[in-house]
């Protein structure tokens, strides 16, 4: 039974396959705790792990792109042009800025991939022409080429570029806001759905989100009629121009009325994430909340994961301390 004024941390996955929320939830809170501890919040490790501290829930959605896949309305072919045109946007604008990146470490290399991968993308128009399935193929082929930039290469979370277009084609499948089910509810809806559900609208609501899981609290915390002290946002693709941004709703973007505190993060080695310019690009909420971005530094392969973002005392201090007050 809940505790009233126990505060509700809500864990929002990002692209990828199916989940095991338990396991998943466990893993997110083991992070965390090794980024309290290191944060200087040793004190709250047990309350993390043992579930004192708040009541923590893994929003898991991923059954829902399966079922859509189960009965015949996906996985994307890329087939419709307007569907194809999004997609190319898309990875377009992750070629965009691995080539940023590299430029700003001086890394040849990884210059050379970008260019060549770049090379690959489909050109203006040429979507509509190309066979069933031929802009599927090519965007493949174009995140392969990416996969073999050095801090990638190896990467053992996608062996080529394929099973990683399915997956970022989440993104857009979400964006879309199509795949009805029975009663008429788009994939979009069900997902958000999905995040607030369960949630006490009379208790603070802190909720940390991931890759894809950025874009659907961006626009789920719309709905909710609860204190929101904290929104973090992870490795998020919400400022990759037009490709994302502007398709949220509501248009203009401006931060959730609800949300008394916006942090985002990016890793400068995160392929999905656009330059820190979400500040500049979402309007304030009538308390005059905006993002506060601020930048981590992981190590090893494949930095685009939440648990590196959480091992991070940035990141895991400013959660712990929002949960604490």
């Amino acid at each position: 039974m809940s505790v009233s004024g126990t505060p509700q941390l809500v864990f929002v996955h990002g692209i990828g396959g199916p989940r095991d929320a338990a396991g998943e939830r466990r893993e997110w809170l083991v992070a965390l705790a090794e980024g309290a501890r290191a944060a200087g919040h040793a004190d709250a490790v047990s309350g993390l792990t043992q579930g004192w501290l708040a009541e923590v829930r893994f929003a898991d959605y991923s059954d829902l792109f399966t079922d859509a896949e189960a009965q015949g309305d996906g996985p994307w072919t890329l087939d419709e042009p307007e569907d194809a045109a999004f997609m190319t946007e898309f990875v377009a604008s992750l070629v965009d800025e691995l080539a940023r990146q590299a430029a700003e470490r001086g890394d040849r290399r990884t210059a050379a991939v970008a260019e060549d991968a770049r090379a690959q993308l489909p050109g203006a128009g040429e979507t509509e022409e190309q066979g069933a399935g031929e802009p599927f193929r090519v965007l493949g082929q174009v995140l392969t080429t990416l996969l073999q930039t050095p801090g990638l290469r190896g990467c053992a979370q996608w062996a080529s570029g394929t099973p990683l277009l399915w997956h970022l084609a989440q993104v857009g499948r979400y964006l879309r806001r199509r795949e009805a089910d029975d009663t008429g509810r788009t994939l979009d809806v069900r997902i958000r759905e999905r995040v607030l559900e369960g949630t006490d609208p009379g208790r603070p609501l802190i909720v940390v989100s991931h890759s894809l899981g950025t874009v659907v609290a961006f626009e789920a915390l719309r709905q909710h009629k609860g204190p929101v002290p904290l929104l973090m946002t992870l490795g998020s693709p919400l400022a990759t121009g037009a490709a994302v941004l502007q398709r949220l709703v509501p248009q203009p973007p401006r931060t959730p009325d609800r949300v008394e505190r916006w942090l985002n993060f990016w890793d400068r080695d995160d392929v999905v994430v656009g330059r820190p310019r979400l500040d500049k690009w979402m309007l304030p909420n009538e308390a005059g909340v905006v993002p506060e971005t601020s930048r981590v530094d992981s190590d090893g392969l494949w930095v685009h994961t939440a648990t590196k973002y959480l091992r991070q005392p940035g990141v895991a201090g400013p959660l712990v301390e929002a949960l604490k007050r």
